[in-house]
């Protein structure tokens, strides 16, 4: 038989289930921060079945927050991509400022080294369905385009990757340890294969439309990475397999180029926390440094040009119940 984990929430008090079931995904997946408003005597089955370097786990579970924060990814970044297949219920994910719902057979994924938040619930009972995490190594470097995008499981190779696993999933107490790195190979060349797929139908939409999404893509980019002092043109071009000079070509609808866009998103969340009244012990240099700002002065410059003072009398404005008529940051 594979090497499986299993998890039936009936096997513990019910008190203590949602502990339970919150250190058994940290522990077998990623660490991740887990609400339920039906924590109290959580219902839920887990199993984890080990492909070699392949994991796949069929669950199922009452309604449930997951969320993938930036401190979690500092923790611990297994470098791996997680493939959704709902198959009772609906996930709903925000991830890099969007938001998408999936319905049952309806084939999403994640990035281990990205923030989310996932809303898995089901009106009609418990949430059912499959999930697979691969290593990136093992699926297209440019399978990062398609977050956010859903791959139908009913047609097409997705058809033939869902078919497979759940196949796999229904039959795995017949099967031996040595057939879980074949299996598992099986199930990442078919990943790949869907993946490819689906980033052919991408390449054929209008070059226009290609160059948005990825100016979209970018932008979500340096918004995660903005507290980076590292974060470069040379640095975000590289993250997404372009040139430099192509990332000022996509840049060049922008009211900003590549720089100016980085420093104006940093400048609106450091003013954002100056005028909030939980961050007033907050030291300004600590504020400048959270988002990127590796010196203090240049942070104090670049405030001042475009909000018309410095920071410290920005706050001070904030403080006087000011917010509604304190400046944006100036183009």
């Amino acid at each position: 038989m594979l090497t499986e984990t299993v998890f039936h929430s009936e096997n513990v008090p019910g008190a203590d289930r949602f502990d339970y079931w919150c250190e058994l995904m940290s522990a077998t997946h990623l660490p991740l921060e887990l609400r339920s408003d039906h924590a109290a005597e959580y219902l839920a089955c887990h199993r984890v079945i080990e492909l070699g370097a392949v994991k796949v786990w069929p669950t199922f579970y009452q309604p449930l927050h997951f969320y993938r924060t930036p401190k979690l990814i500092r923790r611990s970044d297994p470098e791996q991509f997680h493939i959704a297949l709902p198959l009772r219920g609906v996930n709903h994910v925000e991830s890099a400022g969007q938001t998408a719902s999936f319905v049952p057979y309806e084939l999403h994924f994640f990035d281990s080294s990205q923030p989310y938040h996932l809303y898995s619930t089901n009106d009609n009972g418990l949430f059912s369905g499959v999930g697979i995490d691969i290593p990136k190594a093992l699926l297209p470097k440019q399978a990062d385009q398609l977050l956010g995008r859903p791959m139908p499981g009913r047609e097409g190779i997705g058809a033939l990757f869902t078919q497979f696993l759940t196949r796999l999933v229904a039959d795995s107490g017949s099967l031996t340890p040595t057939d879980g790195p074949r299996l598992g190979t099986v199930l990442a060349n078919l990943a790949c294969a869907l993946f490819a797929q689906a980033l052919d139908a991408e390449h054929a939409l209008p070059s226009e439309t290609r160059q948005r999404n990825l100016a979209l893509r970018i932008q979500s980019f340096i918004r995660q990475n903005l507290p980076d002092p590292q974060l470069t043109p040379s640095t975000i071009a590289a993250a997404h397999h372009i040139s430099v000079r192509y990332l000022h070509r996509v840049f060049r609808h922008e009211d900003r180029t590549v720089v100016a866009w980085i420093r104006h998103q940093r400048l609106e969340h450091a003013a954002r926390d100056l005028t909030d009244p939980t961050q007033h012990a907050t030291p300004i240099h600590a504020i400048a440094a959270r988002w990127g700002f590796a010196c203090h002065a240049d942070f104090t410059r670049a405030f001042r040009s475009a909000y018309g003072m410095p920071p410290r009398d920005y706050r001070s404005e904030g403080r006087t119940d000011c917010s509604q008529r304190l400046p944006r940051p100036r183009a």
